[in-house]
């Protein structure tokens, strides 16, 4: 059974900060990317930030410098550090894991997601 659980979401002021962990079980957690995307109501769900299982990170333009990804092997966790928030980073985030099988090929693994709402 694979599943993906976040917490840490919630409610913040502008300017507050919040931090998301996902918990991962039912994959080989070393070999999985993970990442996080977000949603807001009437937008696309968008790529926030990617960590490798070689741990090399990115973000979408608009969070550099204010959120941070980072992941914990031993704990098969990842999480999304987030700064300076901003009322447009509202949305529902959401976990995922992209599991790599000795073929090559890829599957995507998705949490329920979790609601950060900043108010101003």
């Amino acid at each position: 059974q694979v599943q993906l659980v976040e917490s840490g979401g919630g409610l913040v002021q502008a300017g507050g900060s919040l931090r998301l962990s996902c918990a991962a079980s039912g994959i080989i957690f070393r070999f999985s990317d993970m990442g996080w995307y977000r949603q807001a109501p009437g937008k696309q769900r968008e790529l926030v930030a990617a960590i490798t299982s070689g741990d090399i990170a990115t973000y979408a333009d608009s969070v550099k410098g204010r959120f941070t990804i980072s992941r914990d092997n031993a704990k098969n966790t990842v999480a999304l550090q987030m700064n300076s928030l901003k009322p447009e980073d509202t949305a529902v985030f959401y976990c995922n894991a992209r599991t790599r099988w000795l073929t090559g090929k890829t599957y995507d693994y998705w949490g329920q997601g979790t609601q950060v709402t900043v108010s101003s």
